[in-house]
């Protein structure tokens, strides 16, 4: 601050000195050269007070509009295309019986059967009391290979708490 204070005091005192040497050189117009002295000052003072400013408020690093467009270009994390279709299958298996028993139903077949082969050397579709208690009750009968086909396609489908069981009861195989 106080070198400003400084820089501005030189300013002005130039600018007084350039009316002095104007006066000098050319005696009749000296209205003229104290308008432009009161000019110069007056753009001095001017930019002395908006330097102070400037230092009692300094910039941000960026503008907040800079900062919009930086986030916005920064790529949207990828879902894998399997987890998104599997995902609107769930959403459709809980709208219909057809989209659960001919569409959701032989992926959670397909996922059971690999989890009883690798952790319990079971097959699924061989039955037995044995697959059903490592499924569980309600699993098993998602997922049974003797399970009829709906009476009706646009029959409601499960429950959403009933496939989130259905789900942690595939996880849960071990």
């Amino acid at each position: 601050m106080r070198r400003l204070l400084t820089r501005t005091a030189t300013g002005i005192c130039l600018a007084g000195i350039g009316l002095a040497i104007a006066y000098a050189l050319t005696p009749g117009r000296g209205a003229l050269e104290l308008q432009v002295c009161a000019l110069v000052v007056g753009a001095i003072v001017v930019l002395a007070a908006v330097l102070a400013v400037q230092d009692a408020f300094p910039p941000a690093g960026t503008s907040a509009l800079a900062d919009a467009l930086k986030r916005r270009r920064e790529p949207d994390p990828q879902r894998p295309p399997g987890l998104v279709a599997t995902e609107r299958l769930a959403v459709l298996a809980v709208a219909t019986a057809f989209d659960l028993h001919y569409r959701l139903r032989p992926i959670l077949r397909e996922i059971a059967a690999q989890r009883l082969a690798d952790n319990r050397g079971l097959r699924l579709d061989g039955g037995g009391p044995k697959v059903e208690a490592a499924l569980g009750e309600e699993l098993w009968e998602l997922v049974r290979p003797d399970r009829a086909g709906p009476e009706s396609r646009f029959g409601p489908g499960t429950r959403p708490e009933a496939l989130r069981r259905a789900i942690e009861g595939l996880e849960s195989i071990t």
